[in-house]
């Protein structure tokens, strides 16, 4: 059985994204005959002699209007050892917020650079915004290396700017490839016109990674979806007085007669039975989605947190984070906002803003605002106490959103800093050296 990577484009406007993710489709045969039809239809319309690959991925006619990628567009292939969920992300700084959401699931991110350019702002803005969101591989793309003349010198100009860049965002794991979307090469298969050039082809790369860090590995953690109340339910036959606790395993592992915890209020019980359907399981792991019972009947409700006992977080009532902010208004201490943390949605305030990353310098910069696709550093009063955990242990626990209460809409991503140290170290890990 293949393995599923969960895979995500970025880089700037032009740098040729949708064109590399359109030769992905083509060359591993993931399109259908009649789209390829209309994409060689829609190219020649414009004059051109090939087929325009990037119209494989730029669906919203605004995009194909403006030549541009506006929203996120998931596409979905395999090849005989893997499969693989794409997220291609938009590349114009308007739109970085949606690159923020492509991110933050990918298991890797492939950031173009263009071979003519090098890295520029929005190369160092989603540098920025893969470290933060802790994203387990970044590959970095240079393209357009037909434009240079295939130049090692080229590639090896805009690698050293890589490194640099990646070096002060403690990124770890960071591989670069030189490819040219538009022929081909280095995308699926190997080119013969870079023989400097002695390593993998991006397909090979991404079918050799390995997967994400497992979340079983983690501490349990089921945020509660729906309370199925009592009632007469049949399981395996049988006819039982039923009282479940239904979610998706967030983390870890659950198993009948672990003890667990319920978050925030603290009462402890233990799982007497786990049920997928009409199916029950003795043991339950991420990301399943199931239903659990438990012994004693407690007050819980949505929005509440089961937690392995022997490893549960505090709830918190205060908590710095880093933002990354979505809003088209600036965002200001003693801002009323909502904070969604997996299943539970709570009033917060905004108790200060505190710095902001400088794009240019990598260096924290004192500011009391955000403007839209900021990253900066705040304080947050919730009005309820949640079981926030730091995002450097868990990406999932560590990790919520703020919605603006009137209309719903989405303005920040955040991601936890550690209780202990109110640093942006807190959130990315100690290593990555940030300190604001």
């Amino acid at each position: 059985m293949s393995t599923l990577l969960r895979l995500a484009t970025a880089g700037s406007v032009d740098d040729g994204k949708s064109t590399l993710v359109g030769r992905l489709l083509h060359d591993t045969k993931s399109v259908l005959s009649d789209q390829l039809a209309a994409v060689e239809r829609v190219s020649r319309d414009r004059g051109l002699t090939g087929a325009d690959l990037a119209l494989l991925t730029d669906g919203l006619r605004a995009e194909r209007e403006q030549g541009i990628t506006i929203d996120v567009a998931y596409r979905y292939f395999a090849t005989a050892t893997r499969s693989f969920i794409l997220a291609d992300c938009p590349g114009h700084v308007q739109y970085t917020r949606n690159t923020v959401t492509g991110s933050s699931t990918a298991d890797v991110v492939v950031l173009l650079v263009d071979a003519r350019h090098g890295v520029v702002e929005q190369t160092r803005r989603h540098l920025a915004v893969v470290a933060l969101l802790r994203v387990p591989h970044v590959i970095i793309a240079v393209n357009k290396v037909d434009l240079v003349g295939f130049s090692a010198t080229a590639y090896g100009r805009v690698q050293e700017q890589v490194r640099a860049v990646a070096a002060e965002l403690g990124l770890a794991d960071v591989q670069t490839i030189p490819v040219s979307a538009l022929d081909g090469d280095n995308v699926v298969d190997r080119s013969t016109r870079m023989p400097w050039y002695a390593g993998p082809a991006l397909l090979e790369l991404l079918e050799a990674l390995p997967g994400a860090d497992d979340p079983a590995h983690e501490s349990f953690r089921l945020p509660v979806q729906l309370v199925v109340r009592p009632q007469s339910a049949a399981l395996d036959g049988a006819s039982v007085d039923y009282r479940g606790y239904a979610g998706q395993v967030a983390s870890g592992v659950v198993r009948i007669g672990d003890e667990v915890v319920v978050l925030p209020s603290g009462r402890r019980s233990t799982v007497v039975g786990i049920d997928l359907g009409a199916v029950e399981l003795a043991e339950a792991h991420a990301p399943q989605s199931v239903t659990v019972r438990l012994a004693d009947d407690l007050d819980i409700s949505r929005g509440d947190v089961l937690a392995a006992a022997d490893a549960a977080p505090t709830p918190v009532s205060d908590t710095a984070a880093v933002l990354c902010w979505l809003g088209d208004a600036p965002l200001r201490p003693d801002a009323r906002l909502l904070l969604k943390h997996g299943t539970r949605t709570v009033r917060a305030i905004v108790s200060s803003i505190d710095s902001r990353l400088d794009l240019d310098t990598l260096a924290p910069v004192h500011t009391d605002s955000l403007s839209l696709n900021d990253i900066g550093r705040a304080t947050l009063r919730l009005a309820a106490p949640l079981p926030l955990e730091p995002y450097a242990v868990s990406r999932r626990s560590g990790s919520f959103l703020l919605i603006e209460p009137a209309s719903g809409a989405t303005l920040a991503a955040g991601m936890v800093g550690d209780h202990d140290v109110v640093s942006a170290a807190g959130v990315a890990g100690d290593e990555t050296g940030w300190d604001f």
